[in-house]
């Protein structure tokens, strides 16, 4: 565990070297009065609305067609499970990716990325003896892919959904081994 989150921070303080030129996920190289920019904070504003779940990333631009995310999940669910009727979910997550970019638009561009996901805590249901408590730690490698739209040159939106194999039997006794996400984010880049 603490070698994986070694890992990440690693990879995540190489990503902040700045870059002498914008990059953008349309390939479109941009200059700007204020400076320079590669980098953009995001949010999946559609699993926020629907299910309360908080998914904030950060993305690191290395060149025109490739990018660095990494996302923090609070208050993940499994899927697009909801609670209530006594089931809650205490979860977290920590999610890093390879966003790879296709395409030639002028106004944004199809994303594939395969995934790594640690989530951690718990899941809690009513059951005949009292409430029933799921262990939800495991380890998910996945695939996924997007199309971006850039609306000016600091923002951005467009939908995603990746598919996602969990390695914890516990999870996988509960719910299945499979998991499916998506949403819709909403970036801005600086």
């Amino acid at each position: 565990m603490k070698k994986i989150i070694f890992a990440l921070v690693f990879v995540l303080g190489l990503g902040t070297v700045q870059a002498q030129q914008v990059i953008s996920s349309s390939g479109n190289t941009i200059s700007t009065s204020r400076g320079d920019f590669s980098n953009e904070v995001k949010l999946n504003f559609l699993n926020l609305i629907a299910l309360g779940s908080i998914e904030a990333g950060y993305e690191k631009y290395l060149s025109e067609d490739h990018s660095l995310d990494f996302q923090v999940h609070i208050n993940d669910r499994f899927g697009f499970n909801s609670q209530g009727s006594g089931k809650e979910y205490k979860t977290n997550s920590l999610q890093a990716g390879m966003n790879f970019y296709f395409g030639n638009g002028l106004n944004g561009r199809f994303h594939l990325f395969p995934l790594a996901k640690l989530r951690f805590g718990e899941f809690e249901e009513p059951g005949v003896e009292g409430v029933i408590t799921t262990n939800m730690n495991s380890f998910m490698i996945g695939l996924g892919g997007g199309y971006k739209w850039e609306l000016s040159s600091n923002f951005a939106f467009g939908p995603f959904v990746s598919v996602a194999r969990n390695f914890s039997d516990e999870v996988s006794n509960r719910f299945t081994r499979i998991e499916l996400n998506g949403g819709f984010s909403l970036g801005y880049r600086f």
